[in-house]
């Protein structure tokens, strides 16, 4: 190897195979000649003495290092390095300089790793299979619209922790009972059992927060009789406690908002599409974990035979005005139900209407923020009798609202500026009572729209004939006409032939 420097590296390496190797072999091993392995052997080859590094410039916190800085270290542990460099900038500005902050920090933190108090450890749990179910409520960023309007929603999120499956579902009443106790049923049938424990935070809606450890309401308390868990939840304001849900948490909304950049849009046709959607989202991340979802599935307790309810119910009697009110929201139902008492179970996302035990009618509910009050209107539940007396439509409290889609706004502002007030009352009236048959809402008013755009309105004829009930086909049956002389059979006494 003449003529090449040789490292201290390939020296070691030498010294090390030279233990157990003859001369030449260590050599060659370390990439040296035999020469220079004779020289290391006679000790004329040594490594080359470190330089010990000599400080070429003061040290800057010398000053203020002892006397400051330390006992404000010692004297409060959750002091910050920026919370001491102001002090020291505002305070000590003539022994230390604002451009020896970096310094500052790196010797605090090794100040505090030699000296400074105990810190917070991880400690990385084992969960047996089949043993604990973890849940949340989280909110998701994205801005969300159902037919370009803002739609409010909150996610609940369910998570068997052994295996890592997931379940996620839309709510839309907040962190209220109903959507706890819907989405964890609906966990627990999606997962097709029940979890030894299942932990939550201290959710209103589970529990009184008293202060006991097990302070449930009766409700949540009813719940986990029926299904047989141990209830547990993380300590107040300690959220890394309930890590195992806040992490998945953070990658659904994530996984989520980046499926809705993808897909382009942030706007849906309806709730039912937004659902699909994150269902959609769910099961595709599921997919990753499903040999060990069946593995827990089979250590899950069974499910009972009914599931708990989960609504609330309340009794109410139908208005002659065909409404009934519902935690500060007016709903139209059906005409027929006027005058009537009715049970009404009341759900997260819809209502269910009973007449005696006969589930009647079922609406999709509507939430009413803080004192506000809102209304759901549905001119298929009053159109009948609407139909009889037309001209009360035009001073109607509900008029705009009886008006299912914008097309059916466009057709109204053009009957009410082209025709006579009767008349244009009268029109709107029989076309949405054409509408509401058959299903014929959506085609009718684009094929109205449709005309107008050329410049006609057709007339309700015109449309009676395109998309009224077609009357059906009569048979046709031949009569064969007998004689006259045949009644004579019939005359007691009478002739016969």
């Amino acid at each position: 190897m003449a003529g090449k420097y040789i490292t201290d590296r390939q020296i070691r390496l030498y010294m090390t195979f030279r233990k157990d190797c003859l001369q030449e072999i260590a050599a060659a091993k370390a990439g040296i000649s035999v020469s220079t392995a004779g020289r290391i052997d006679n000790e004329r080859h040594q490594l080359k003495q470190s330089k010990v590094r000599q400080r070429t410039r003061l040290d800057p916190l010398e000053p203020i290092w002892g006397p400051v800085v330390l006992p404000l270290l010692k004297q409060d542990p959750d002091i910050t390095p920026i919370g001491i460099f102001d002090h020291l900038c505002e305070d000590h500005s003539d022994t230390f300089s604002s451009t020896s902050r970096r310094t500052l920090e790196r010797r605090i933190k090794q100040w505090r790793h030699l000296h400074g108090a105990a810190k917070d450890v991880v400690f990385m749990q084992e969960h047996p299979l089949g043993k604990l179910g973890i849940c949340d409520f989280t909110h998701i960023k994205s801005p969300v619209t159902i037919k370009s309007e803002a739609f409010k929603h909150m996610l609940f999120n369910y998570r068997l922790v052994a295996c890592g499956w997931v379940y996620t579902q839309v709510t839309y009443g907040g962190e209220s009972f109903a959507a706890f106790s819907d989405g964890l049923q609906n966990a627990f049938a999606k997962s097709n059992g029940v979890p030894t424990e299942v932990r939550t935070d201290s959710l209103s809606a589970a529990y009184k927060n008293s202060g006991s450890a097990e302070d449930f309401t009766a409700r949540y308390q009813e719940l986990i009789a029926h299904y047989g868990f141990i209830a547990t939840r993380n300590n107040t304001g300690i959220a890394h406690e309930n890590g195992a849900i806040e992490s998945p948490n953070r990658h659904i909304k994530a996984q989520l908002e980046q499926a809705l950049k993808v897909r382009g849009s942030f706007d849906f046709n309806c709730r039912a599409d937004y659902e699909a959607f994150v269902q959609t989202t769910v099961n595709r991340r599921n997919k990753r974990i499903a040999t060990k979802f069946k593995e827990e599935q089979r250590q899950l307790q069974v499910l009972p035979a009914h599931r708990s309810a989960n609504y609330s119910q309340e009794y109410v009697r139908v208005s002659r005005t065909s409404t009934i009110n519902i935690k500060r929201v007016m709903y139209t139902v059906p005409s027929r139900l006027v005058d009537s008492r009715l049970r009404v179970h009341v759900y997260d996302d819809h209502i269910d209407l009973f007449l005696g035990q006969a589930l009647t009618y079922r609406l999709e509910r509507v939430y009413a923020p803080g004192t506000t009050r809102k209304r759901s209107v549905n001119y298929k539940h009053v159109i009948d009798a609407l139909v009889k007396k037309p001209r009360a439509f035009r001073c109607s409290q509900w008029r705009d609202e009886l008006l299912p889609n914008e097309e059916y706004c466009t057709i109204w502002q053009y009957v009410d500026t082209t025709m006579k007030a009767d008349d244009a009352s009268h029109y709107m009236v029989r076309i949405l009572h054409l509408a509401s048959k058959a299903d014929n809402e959506m085609r009718l008013g684009r094929f109205i729209t449709s005309q107008l755009e050329r410049g006609r309105l057709p007339s309700l004829f015109d449309c009676q004939e395109r998309f009224g009930a077609k009357p059906k086909d009569i048979p046709l049956v031949n009569v064969v006409q007998h004689q006259l002389s045949q009644y004579q059979s019939l005359i007691p006494g009478g002739r016969h032939e």
